[in-house]
């Protein structure tokens, strides 16, 4: 995989997940910024290089920077942000959503991986919890005497 896709996906959708994370970045500003969903179904975009400078002077007074940064990441570093990031006509958004420049090939290659990886990882995940051994059912105390002395009679007989 050291070749960018070439066969576009179209735009990605953003989830209700996605417009929470967005929600929680544009709580922290004094105005809401256009390159974030608004609600699920809009667009995934990415982001200029260097936005995060740009969203640091709207950041409301009683809202710390590191708040910030932890949402924004938390709003970048996931599947569906890479995965709009790796499209081969993805385009870098600035604030109110216009696109800037197109991602390079370099970063696309490298959301495309981290996009593989993180779907790979929750695959997973998946398995590990279909594989997982369902407990026995946890048995009163007289439950479990009774089915003691049962397994006494069936033995004796």
């Amino acid at each position: 995989m050291e070749k960018p896709w070439k066969i576009s996906r179209g735009p990605i959708a953003a989830t209700e997940l996605d417009v929470e994370k967005a929600n929680a970045i544009n709580t922290l500003l004094i105005r809401p910024v256009g390159v974030l969903p608004a609600k699920a179904g809009d667009p995934i975009l990415p982001f200029a290089v260097g936005l995060f400078n740009e969203l640091r002077p709207l950041l409301k007074p009683d809202a710390g920077v590191t708040t910030l940064r932890r949402a924004t990441a938390a709003y970048v570093h996931c599947r569906r942000y890479y995965f709009a990031s790796a499209q081969p006509d993805s385009m870098r958004h600035g604030l109110d959503g216009d696109p800037i420049e197109p991602l390079s090939a370099e970063d696309r290659l490298v959301a495309q991986k981290r996009f593989l990886s993180l779907k790979q990882n929750a695959g997973k995940a998946e398995a590990a919890e279909e594989a997982a051994p369902v407990p026995p059912p946890v048995l009163t105390k007289s439950e479990q005497i009774r089915a003691a002395l049962l397994g006494k009679r069936n033995a004796a007989r």
